[in-house]
């Protein structure tokens, strides 16, 4: 039920009194799947629970005690989907840890439970990371699994079971049994675990010779008490994304092995219908030694042409020593490939072909020699962009600049540093009239400003001076980009400087 209720949309925002009446007449709900006679019920809210909606139930038969009962749809599989990432996520607390379907986790917490303060305190930790998950949890810590099974789901919200009698007063049901077994021994008398423990075990042994292991009462009964081991399964991972390739005789030339490697590692990728970010090649040679050669890729993909063309010229340099008799290909960042549907002319993306381009150059000359300007929220120019891999780019890690150039009032062009220019203006703060830059005379025909550009405080030093930004032509019709640093009477230097920032085309 948390599940579902975290999936709803939330309610739109109105007035605070007609919300809470809304929320404290929240109707009964109940989660209905299909069972062997009709609809059950798969959960039920807290409302649900007190008009006798249990789990299991058949939905006709609650709904004639319970005409208000509000019926949804469950989603098993989404659900058990849902338990085995939060399986994953209790990882934070002990490396052995398993979904117990529909609605549990079990934990083997040996040695742990010191790590977080003690096993009260373990367990407060549980409850409260599950809260702010909007997840509602029972949690029991216990020498056995079955033992904990019970206290979770029978005994007190949080309970840490220190004696085996703290099971005594738990129903039968508590023991994991089926229905029929606990209705078995409900018309015996025996309605607690602790009753049961006290029946000679030679007649429950008659009684259930023929009940499965897993409905056995005293199986369940030697479970919970710990005489019956009972380990913990973790979830296990997922296969890596790998192609080994082992050779009868070693080879010097490990080239023509990359084909071969490339084409069960793209079977596996489209398999789970991914793509690989990035791939490592390892060869072995036959005195133990290893030899790793990586390469990215701009945009996941699962073509063995592509990825056996990244490893194309870059194996001559390893050293074969006595042979190589080993490969080893693997994919270390595999993500989702969606399929895409090709347009008229066969292609399927535009974009394909550059992403291509910039991983095999980037393989054959490293991803630092392949590069492209990236935009940064930055006032002053220099620093609105900087030269990052185009690989890094493609990968949607970094905004490139605009084919503008940011705008038309931006050159194409920028020196790194501005350079030094001789002004002679008219006025102390005026527009220049005349410029010398590189021992060449420009005589200003036209100009366009100023644009101030004030220091980034927060990065910059104390006494860091305004830039006045012009753009200017000269009688040739060229145009430049200059400013001038600071103002005169500022306080913060000398005389104003002027610098060349940039051309425009």
């Amino acid at each position: 039920m948390d599940l579902w209720t975290r999936r709803r949309p939330a309610p739109s925002p109105g007035d605070g009194g007609a919300d809470a009446a809304a929320a404290a007449a929240e109707p009964p709900v109940a989660l209905a799947r299909e069972g062997r006679h009709g609809p059950v019920i798969h959960g039920a809210s807290p409302a649900a629970e007190a008009l006798g909606a249990r789990r299991g139930a058949r939905v006709v038969d609650v709904r004639a005690a319970a005409p208000s009962l509000v019926v949804e749809p469950a989603d098993p599989r989404g659900d058990a989907l849902a338990l085995r990432r939060l399986a994953r996520w209790a990882g934070r607390w002990c490396p052995w840890v398993a979904a117990d379907p529909p609605d549990g986790l079990v934990l083997d917490v040996t040695g742990a439970a010191h790590l977080f303060g003690g096993e009260e305190a373990l367990l407060l930790d549980m409850e409260g990371r599950l809260r702010a998950l909007g997840l509602a949890a029972r949690v029991a810590l216990a020498p056995s699994r079955g033992a904990a099974w019970a206290l979770a789901r029978f005994g007190p919200a949080r309970a840490v079971c220190a004696d085996p009698s703290m099971l005594d007063p738990l129903p039968v049901a508590a023991l994991r049994l089926g229905p029929e077994e606990a209705r078995i021994l409900g018309r015996l008398g025996l309605k607690t675990v602790g009753a049961l423990r006290g029946v000679p075990r030679a007649a429950l042994m008659r009684r259930f010779s023929r009940a499965a292991r897993d409905r056995n009462p005293l199986v369940r009964l030697d479970q919970a008490l710990g005489r019956l081991p009972e380990p913990v399964a973790p979830v296990a991972d997922r296969p890596p994304l790998r192609a080994v390739l082992r050779l009868a005789e070693a080879v010097a030339d490990p080239a023509p092995l990359v084909p071969d490697l490339c084409g069960t590692l793209a079977a596996q990728l489209k398999g789970r219908g991914e793509g690989c970010r990035r791939l490592r090649l390892t060869i072995c040679r036959v005195d133990g030694e290893a030899r790793d050669v990586a390469a990215g890729l701009a945009r996941p993909t699962n073509d063995a042409r592509h990825m056996a063309r990244l490893f194309r010229d870059r194996l001559e340099v390893l050293d074969p020593g006595f042979g190589f008799d080993a490969a080893v290909l693997e994919a270390l960042d595999a993500e989702r490939l969606d399929a895409a549907q090709p347009d008229l002319a066969g292609e399927v993306d535009g974009g394909e072909s550059l992403a291509r381009l910039v991983d095999e150059l980037s393989a054959r000359l490293g991803e630092g020699a392949v590069r492209s300007p990236v935009r940064h929220d930055r006032h002053v120019p220099e620093r609105a962009q900087s030269w990052t891999p185009t690989i890094r780019v493609l990968e949607g890690a970094a905004a490139p600049v605009p084919p503008a150039g940011g705008g038309g009032d931006r050159p194409l062009v920028l020196f790194e540093p501005p350079e030094a220019l001789r002004v002679i203006y008219a006025v102390p703060d005026g527009p220049p009239v005349r410029l010398e830059w590189r021992r060449r005379p420009l005589q200003v025909a036209r100009h366009a400003g100023p644009e101030r550009i004030a220091p980034e405080w927060w990065r910059d030093r104390p006494g860091t001076r305004a830039r006045d930004y012009y753009r200017v032509e000269d009688e040739g019709g060229r145009r430049y980009w200059i400013f001038r640093e600071g103002v005169a009477g500022d306080g913060r230097g000398g005389a104003p400087r002027w610098f060349m920032h940039g051309l425009f085309p």
